[in-house]
């Protein structure tokens, strides 16, 4: 995989290839996005009936991924910038309220999204593998975009921070939202392909080719250590 030149959607056929990258240690962080106990949780397949027996296989290989290539590959990230002094935050989808009535109506609709995570219960935890270490920062939102729902804004910009790299769930919802949001406001970002996972390895594909070079780069884990020499 080249990062310059894969993920390209038809805007971007044919186009130069990007520039080198230069990320600076004190104008980067890392954001891990929504990585969250309730995303890994699942039933005993045997106590299904068979209809929910179906749906269950259909989410099988993004279980695989979050377990064996999301969760261990983002550790692996989180090691090489707490070394290297490089700030890392986390976002997460959680209610201040019980019955999650300050919800955006995207997290509020009948269906998979109908998301109520009051913010001190196990579901809405960020996995044990991937818990922040010391003062590492941890936004709350109830929107799918991490700036849009937080102060997140207001950190970046305290700290200095111009350049974030992405990685979490899902590819082409909370991921996606928040990559949107820091283009727009002028961060540059990075998205980590390796280390984002969507409902489906279509869905997660089809995204990063949607917002790969107008909103972001897309790259894998071992090229953006390579490139910032972690």
């Amino acid at each position: 995989m080249n990062w310059k030149t894969e993920y390209r959607s038809i805007y971007y056929l044919g186009a130069p290839e990007p520039d080198d990258i230069e990320l600076k240690v004190d104008e980067t962080a890392l954001l891990v996005i929504d990585v969250q106990n309730t995303y890994r949780e699942r039933p005993d397949r045997d106590s299904l009936a068979a209809e929910d027996q179906a749906h269950y296989d259909l989410w099988t290989p993004f279980h695989r991924r979050f377990d064996e290539v999301l969760v261990p590959g983002t550790l692996d990230l989180l090691t090489r910038f707490r070394r290297a002094g490089i700030e890392c935050l986390f976002a997460r989808i959680a209610s201040h309220t019980r019955n999650g009535r300050e919800r955006s109506l995207s997290h509020c609709k009948p269906g998979w999204n109908d998301l109520l995570l009051p913010k001190d219960e196990w579901a809405s935890g960020i996995v044990p593998e991937l818990a922040p270490v010391g003062d590492e920062i941890v936004i709350t939102k109830m929107t799918d975009s991490a700036l849009t729902g937080s102060n997140l804004r207001l950190l970046l910009a305290n700290m200095g921070i111009r350049n974030v790299v992405c990685c979490g769930v899902f590819t082409d919802q909370c991921v996606s939202s928040t990559v949107r949001s820091l283009a727009d406001e002028s961060f540059n970002v990075i998205v980590i392909e390796d280390c984002c996972a969507a409902g489906s390895n279509e869905l997660h594909r089809k995204e990063l080719e949607i917002i790969n070079m107008i909103y972001c780069n897309v790259m894998s884990s071992a090229e953006l250590k390579t490139m910032m020499r972690l």
